[in-house]
């Protein structure tokens, strides 16, 4: 079962949630999501636990737990919707710009 933890110190590492999440048992994998660009945990990561009995135990034990100074959220992972990387309204494709993009000094240079 894919586990949400959401509210996470940015202090907060992989390792820490692996121990974390390893007191209510078998952990598959720990995945904290961070900036694309700075590399700083956006405050909220994914534990996969093979075992359902052993994720309802973590989800019911660790929500709001104090984890270095902050109450972790902590319960199902809900199915990731795409529409965000598509662009666009909705999901809908961005559509294409057409017309005269004019002369924007975009050719080839002498280097």
């Amino acid at each position: 079962m894919n586990i949400f933890v959401g509210n996470l110190a940015k202090e907060v590492t992989e390792q820490d949630l692996q121990t974390l999440f390893g007191e209510c048992g078998s952990v598959r994998s720990v995945k904290i999501i961070k900036d694309l660009f700075s590399g700083e945990s956006k405050g909220f990561g994914f534990v996969e636990m093979p075992g359902a009995a052993d994720a309802q135990k973590a989800i019911k034990e660790l929500n709001t737990r104090d984890l270095k100074g902050k109450k972790i959220t902590v319960n199902e992972a809900r199915p990731r919707e795409d529409d965000r990387r598509r662009g666009g309204h909705k999901g809908h494709g961005g559509g294409h710009r057409g017309g005269n993009t004019g002369n924007r000094g975009g050719g080839r240079r002498g280097w």
